[in-house]
């Protein structure tokens, strides 16, 4: 099982060469760092393996909360553009806040770095964070035909052990304030990839910090979900 989510990891990640990415600080589009083969917010690659790999029932679980929870699929041929209304209002929304939104086929990606995102070496959130997060919920509110893969990562310090759970605690702390915020429980999925998939050289202190971060994933709901 192990051997085979790498595999699909790996097939993911090399699709991504083509992506575009917001550059927070100068407000421009650019090539971003995984084209160039560093991997920023590479991350989206193992969340489409993770979702792919769940068995049936939870996945028949999930289309049951969701439509519980009234929310339906995405109608008809409009999937691209319902992602490409949601990508413009958040990459207006997250300019200069140093979140960056990755854009790969219908799958949205915001990358949020853990030097703004949490306090250091824990878990909690950064107060100074919360306002962010905030005007990312105004968004998702709006375009609710959307699944939240919230996903945790770390660096390399510290046992496998550890940083699993750190990544998970992070990922956890994410999608709590999401809650308390009323996004829809149906809607949010966690998971923490620990140190094993790094954007960066953990063997420098800045490469460290690129890696230890939260991406949320906005994978749109449709018929074949």
């Amino acid at each position: 099982m192990k051997k085979l989510l790498l595999l699909m990891v790996i097939t993911s990640l090399t699709t991504l060469s083509g992506c575009e990415t917001f550059d927070p600080y100068t407000g421009e589009e650019k090539t971003s760092n995984t084209a160039k083969g560093a991997g920023i917010g590479a991350g989206i690659g193992a969340v489409l393996a993770y979702i792919a790999n769940r068995d049936e029932s939870s996945k028949k679980r999930k289309k049951r909360m969701l439509q519980a929870a009234g929310i339906g699929a995405i109608a008809g041929g409009g999937v691209g553009y319902y992602m490409d209304t949601q990508e413009a209002k958040l990459r207006k929304t997250l300019r200069a806040t140093g979140v960056s939104v990755e854009r790969e086929g219908d799958n949205i990606n915001l990358i949020m770095p853990g030097n703004i995102t949490f306090v250091t070496a824990g878990h909690d959130l950064n107060a100074d964070f919360y306002e962010v997060l905030d005007s990312v919920i105004l968004v998702l509110q709006e375009f609710d035909k959307t699944i939240i893969v919230v996903a945790g990562h770390t660096d390399s310090r510290g046992s496998d052990d550890y940083n699993q759970a750190l990544s998970e605690r992070r990922a956890g702390s994410v999608a709590r304030y999401l809650l308390s915020r009323d996004v829809v429980e149906a809607r949010i999925e966690t998971v923490g990839f620990g140190e094993g998939m790094p954007v960066a050289d953990n063997s420098t202190a800045e490469g460290r910090s690129l890696n230890r971060r939260v991406e949320l994933s906005l994978l749109p709901i449709t018929e074949d979900s």
